[in-house]
């Protein structure tokens, strides 16, 4: 989009620290979703944590291999010369000098804090730093209690925005803990990035991209605990792809143990997740290959109605590859049944399957027209910007 610059934006994320195709997308959807209505779009990390190595699957100092994958990336759409890392190690700021970082962080008409990535610093001084949660539950918790560390972080910020979709609703369990958490239909995707027409037109397998167990940020609401994990949900899901008759393929780092032979038993086909995932085209042409996804949450999106999207889901509908998805509370926003269908239980999720094989070229057609309609970075990003002030 052409024309007068409406502002200047700067977008704190962790795409270093998490070198993930996955992770990679949801910072290039948002920044060059932002840029595309004309803001002017910077890019820092400076949480100052260690960067995460998936080969050695550890925290690690030395943050080398994962910005070449994050600078490769950022060339690419340009913004070669408007990012910037801070080492927390050294104190070096590597890409933008600290004095240009520290000037925008201050300066910017905005500054998006996208996955609570950084915990506020220089950016308290900002006119309008804006709190972007994708991943809710245990902040909401945390705010609850009035934990003074986390009560700070997010107060420090102006305007609020979560992936939880049905937050503040009354048949949702997570407490909106005093925030005015402003309603938006997250996650935005750049639908010109996923062509729907670039890979067969009736691919055989639904496949999904998944870390099968999460651990730390579990929450206890009313005396119940709510598990940041889908190895949860998916336990009771592991007989779909058989009970179906439907080639189920997991990308996963699940390689052993009475899961994975459980898996096998039921049907599905696991293969490692890296190094696919650790690269943008591959990422894409494994979604743009599959039949669909098919996929659980986790147990803390479910049980509390969150009303949680999954970044991952979007692209497969963008690419016209229909989602079969567990039901968070994101259907009362999004319409499900054609190209997006929901479930409860395993039972629901062999139905849903055997729905959209029964017709897929119009469930494949159904899924691109709902992200155009409601995942759209150009649509979810401009709303984000008029409630900001940009």
């Amino acid at each position: 989009m052409k024309g007068e610059r409406r502002g200047k934006l700067v977008v704190l994320h962790l795409a270093a620290r998490f070198p993930f195709a996955g992770v990679l997308w949801q910072l290039l959807h948002h920044l060059v979703g932002f840029r595309w209505l004309r803001l002017d779009v910077y890019y820092i990390e400076d949480h100052g944590a260690w960067v995460y190595d998936p080969i050695a699957q550890t925290s690690v100092a030395d943050p080398t291999g994962n910005l070449k994958i994050l600078a490769d990336a950022l060339e690419r759409y340009g913004f070669a010369e408007r990012w910037d890392f801070l080492n927390g190690e050294s104190g070096e700021y590597i890409g933008m000098s600290r004095t240009h970082c520290l000037e925008l962080l201050t300066e910017a008409d905005a500054v998006i804090n996208l996955c609570a990535a950084a915990n506020p610093r220089e950016e308290r001084r900002n006119r309008c730093l804006v709190y972007l949660q994708t991943d809710p539950g245990l902040t909401q918790v945390e705010l609850a209690r009035e934990l003074p560390a986390v009560v700070d972080s997010v107060r420090a910020h102006k305007v609020f925005f979560s992936y939880a979709m049905n937050i503040d609703a009354p048949d949702c369990r997570l407490p909106a803990s005093g925030v005015n958490w402003h309603p938006t239909r997250p996650p935005p995707v750049l639908i010109d990035e996923w062509p729907d027409d670039t890979a067969p037109a009736v691919p055989a397998v639904f496949s999904t991209v998944s870390t099968w167990h999460n651990t730390g940020n579990d929450v206890e609401i009313a005396g119940e605990t709510y598990y940041w994990s889908k190895d949860v949900n998916f336990r009771k899901l592991l007989e779909v792809a058989r009970r179906a008759s439907q080639p189920i393929e997991l990308a996963t780092d699940l390689n052993s143990g009475p899961d994975y032979e459980r898996a096998l038993a039921g049907g599905f086909t696991v293969v490692p997740v890296v190094p696919m995932s650790l690269d943008l085209d591959a990422y894409r042409k494994y979604i743009s290959n599959s039949r669909g996804e098919f996929t659980a949450s986790k147990d803390v999106y479910v049980r509390t109605r969150s009303g949680w999207f999954s970044d991952r889901s979007v692209c497969y509908l963008a690419a016209g590859r229909p989602v079969v998805t567990q039901r968070t509370g994101f259907e009362k926003y999004v319409p499900e049944g054609s190209g997006l269908l929901g479930f409860d239980d395993a039972d629901g999720a062999v139905e849903a399957i055997r729905t959209v094989n029964a017709d897929y070229r119009r469930h494949a057609r159904a899924a691109r027209e709902i992200a155009c309609e409601y995942f759209d970075a150009s649509k979810l990003l401009d709303e984000i910007a008029k409630v900001i002030g940009l």
